[in-house]
């Protein structure tokens, strides 16, 4: 089946990359709107005109399913695409629920990471509304994250220093869970790890990706593969199974075909399996 994934920017690829490893014999086609990234500090008219542009793309090119592999893109558009296109959308949500589930076992609290659009928008505050009656949850705008993941800087002093900046108002001890609630966020798992370390805390962090890529599964109608352990295989001998996956990757519309781009969004793959496995 042909399955479109979209996202402002790089960040999309988190979600793609979970989608070909359970589902790997589908046809996949990438779209990074780079032209307008980032969302997550534009106006809800402006993203609502960017999604309902690239969905038309994609139900044009044939797609049996859409994802919008964007938790602000979601918040501000989803329900208008959805009305106006009859092909499956699926959207993306912080993964609250489950983060709230952990945090009642373990006795701590849930720090929700996202854009500030996504925070300000009424989707999140009814899905905490929800499943957070013992509130629990907080919520941190980390627009800077966005910045830097486009820059391929996931790593370093500027890193850590926006991370720990953005933290300093808050008692770290406090959380054991810490979701990651737009999936530029994922190539930063180490660093939001550390930053918790550094107070001697530890986190688990929590994404939206397999959830999704399951309730994708579902509404196709598509076995799921289970992710095999690979401790023992190199990181670059699993990204050449994932290079045999058939997948186009778009910028703003523009097919990729160079590859000077196409090596990096390779690097980004080996980047989703470095972290992942933490």
């Amino acid at each position: 089946m042909k399955i479109g994934i979209f996202d402002s920017g790089i960040g999309g690829i988190s979600l793609l990359h979970e989608a070909m490893k359970k589902l790997p014999d589908e046809q996949y086609y990438f779209y990074a709107d780079v032209d307008h990234v980032p969302y997550g500090v534009k106006s809800p008219e402006q993203i609502s005109e960017y999604v309902e542009d690239i969905v038309g793309s994609f139900v044009n090119m044939g797609m049996d399913a859409i994802v919008i592999a964007c938790n602000t893109a979601t918040a501000v558009a989803a329900d208008i695409v959805r009305k106006e296109f009859s092909i499956p959308i699926i959207g993306m949500e912080p993964a609250v629920k489950p983060a709230v589930n952990r945090a009642l076992k373990t006795g701590g609290k849930v720090l929700v990471m996202a854009t500030p659009v996504t925070i300000r928008e009424n989707k999140l505050k009814s899905l905490i509304e929800r499943v957070d009656d013992r509130h629990l949850v907080e919520l941190l705008p980390m627009p800077g994250l966005v910045r830097l993941a486009e820059m391929e800087k996931f790593d370093g002093e500027e890193v850590d220093a926006y991370i720990n900046e953005q933290l300093a108002v808050l008692d770290r001890s406090l959380y054991t869970e810490v979701v990651l609630g737009c999936t530029h966020f994922n190539y930063f798992k180490p660093a939001i790890i550390k930053s918790f370390e550094i107070e001697n805390s530890k986190v688990d962090l929590v994404d939206g990706n397999e959830g999704t890529v399951r309730y994708l599964a579902r509404v196709l109608g598509l076995d799921l593969k289970e992710n095999e352990k690979v401790d023992n295989i190199e990181i670059l001998d699993n990204i050449e199974i994932l290079d045999s996956i058939n997948v186009s990757y778009y910028e703003s519309g523009r097919l990729v075909t160079e590859k000077e781009k196409l090596d990096k969004f390779r690097r980004l793959h080996q980047r989703l399996e470095l972290v992942n496995r933490l």
